[in-house]
């Protein structure tokens, strides 16, 4: 693993966040049910292969997610790692055909309730300290106030106004101030919400989901340059676009459409000349633009996470990228490795 990226919040508080995170929605058995063995081993393993931060959130596995993590970080020094997690949705006991953990199984027997309130986000912080076991989350993303969840445009920004409305971001800044969290900011799969947030608030860190990846760089004209102009971190989810781009036939968490597959096709010509993986460059060139501090790809398994870790290490050509721009299959202003 290469050494650690650094940043500062709006605080003054140091952040160290190793350049590939764990992102930990697979290990909320996602898709499919995974024993504890298997989500300790696929832990451990991320933690011996040098990563250092860990993201999770309620939703995930409805609370399976956490739990899960925090038995491994929990045996760890707590300055050793970064911890994020989300708020904005609570879980509470429920009958079992209330239970909506969507894609997640075998979860347990609650349900999700959106609340971007100030009590809301209070009792979110601290449900979350306790499935995890530690005493400390570094980052508080609010989570998923975005079109794609809320089904609209203007869901979303009902969301957001409530967030704002109802007290929910300054029980953040509360928590923020107080010391009990290093930074706040939303964790989302669109990046309008992020630059609506910083018209509005004051946010340390974003969690972009797949929108800025090897298909998609519409953040470079967008977000990013107000990113950097107000020294706001962005961390990289999805960076596969939930598996296109490592070899899976599924976007946006879907059947990937016949222009997206046709486009990857090329790219995967592309690999095939230069003898580069189209995976490793998937998350090598994530990393390349300055306002990103980690990508999160999450692995369900051992050697995913691994494959993961490797990703960085094999030198991929300049003229691979070069050719991906002249092609028209990536943004000519795109920062590369």
């Amino acid at each position: 693993m290469s050494a650690p990226r650094q940043f500062t919040t709006r605080a003054g508080r140091r952040l160290s966040f190793s350049p590939i995170g764990f992102g930990s929605a697979p290990l909320g058995n996602y898709l499919r049910a995974m024993s504890e063995e298997e989500c300790d081993a696929t832990l451990q393993s991320a933690w011996n292969s040098g990563i250092r931060y860990y993201d999770t959130a309620p939703f995930y596995g409805l609370g399976l997610s956490e739990m899960r993590v925090g038995r491994l970080l929990s045996r760890q020094t707590r300055a050793s790692f970064t911890l994020s997690s989300k708020v904005g949705r609570l879980l509470e006991p429920c009958a079992p055909e209330e239970v909506n953990g969507y894609f997640f199984v075998n979860t347990p027997q609650v349900r999700f309730v959106y609340d971007y309130s100030y009590d809301g986000v209070m009792r979110s912080h601290e449900a979350s300290l306790k499935r995890l076991g530690v005493d400390r989350i570094d980052i508080l993303f609010v989570h998923d106030v975005d079109a794609l969840v809320h089904g609209s445009r203007e869901s979303a920004e009902a969301r957001l106004r409530e967030l704002i409305d109802l007290g929910g971001w300054r029980a953040l800044s509360e928590l923020r101030s107080s010391g009990a969290v290093d930074a706040i900011g939303a964790g989302v799969n669109e990046w309008e919400p992020c630059a609506r947030m910083l018209e509005l608030l004051d946010p340390d860190l974003f969690l972009l989901a797949g929108r800025y990846t090897l298909l998609e760089q519409q953040p470079l004209q967008t977000l990013f340059p107000e990113c950097q102009r107000r020294q706001v971190g962005v961390v990289i989810g999805g960076p596969f676009n939930s598996g296109i781009l490592a070899g899976k036939d599924t976007y946006n968490y879907a059947a990937a459409p016949a222009e997206v597959v046709a486009k990857v096709r090329r790219m995967q010509d592309l690999c095939a000349e230069y003898g580069v993986s189209l995976h490793n460059a998937a998350l090598q060139f994530v990393l390349a633009h300055p306002v990103v501090v980690s990508v999160i790809p999450g692995g369900q398994t051992v050697a995913e996470t691994l494959a993961n870790v490797e990703a960085l290490q094999p030198r991929i050509p300049r003229e691979f990228w070069e050719e991906l721009k002249s092609r028209g299959l990536l943004d000519s202003q795109a920062p590369t490795p």
